[in-house]
């Protein structure tokens, strides 16, 4: 009788498990869709590819990748219609952790937002400079190339620890390559200099002084230093940011900047 119950319990304990595993996995499943183009940028190969990329990233930093482009004249503020689709969203998925590219033709304006855990690994400066890579892309008119940059940059700052500038150059692989290359290079060529013997002739050894005096002199011009001064050029790029984060409605909270394009 007890090892009919135990044996009943141990079956029921392992449903219960595969049960929770398979919900909670769905849950993040769930959501299938990461691209909304209401304003009919995209072609229909182009939102397959991006939702193929959104979700191998979405999947790789348990945060979905979310687009959504607009082409509203009358909209009266960009972080608004962000904010209401993602409270929207938020809820019906019952997810909180995400990154949404939200863009409105009409306006040219763009704005980034973190979600959730996305706020802190995906923070203000880090948002400023995802813009500074794909609002370039955007106004070429390259909308798609410039949504899979904003994946896989985002992607790629968020696996920094919080407050590192994922740009810095001291974290560039080129750059400590480059001096690792320097330090070898000057520890071989003074092991080298080591080796070779001193040297101890000088240009004094073979001149003799009691016998040598000066029979004429010349001035000859060599060459001439000019120094350059860079004049900046007034600034034609894109337009200038603004947000920076803050609430939506529903009172979420979010890391953010915009631009216009």
């Amino acid at each position: 009788m007890v090892k009919a119950f135990q044996s009943t319990w141990l079956k029921t304990l392992c449903l219960l498990l595969i049960l929770m595993t398979i919900t909670g996995v769905t849950a993040f499943a769930a959501v299938d869709q990461h691209v909304y183009d209401n304003a009919n940028l995209l072609s229909e190969s182009e939102i397959a590819e991006l939702e193929t990329v959104a979700t191998k990233y979405s999947d790789e930093q348990d945060t979905d990748f979310l687009f959504l482009t607009l082409a509203d004249e009358k909209s009266l503020s960009i972080m608004e219609d962000m904010g209401d689709f993602y409270d929207a969203w938020s809820v019906e998925n019952n997810q909180k952790n995400a990154v949404l590219l939200t863009m409105n033709i009409a306006t040219r304006d763009v704005y980034l937002a973190g979600f959730g855990t996305a706020e802190t690994s995906l923070d203000n400066k880090r948002v400023d400079l995802v813009l500074d890579r794909i609002v370039p892309e955007m106004q070429n008119g390259d909308y798609a190339d410039a949504f899979q940059e904003t994946v896989t940059t985002s992607s790629r700052y968020m696996e920094y620890r919080p407050g590192v500038n994922p740009e810095n150059i001291l974290l560039k692989s080129w750059f400590q390559l480059l001096i690792a290359l320097l330090l070898a290079t000057g520890v071989v060529g003074f092991m080298l200099y080591n080796s070779g013997g001193r040297v101890t002739t000088t240009a004094s050894t073979y001149f003799d002084g009691d016998h040598t005096k000066v029979t004429g002199t010349r001035d000859q011009f060599r060459n001439k230093t000019v120094s350059r001064r860079k004049v900046p050029k007034a600034n034609s790029g894109s337009g200038g940011g603004f947000g920076g984060g803050g609430s939506t409605g529903g009172g979420a909270s979010f890391s953010g900047g915009g631009r216009k394009f």
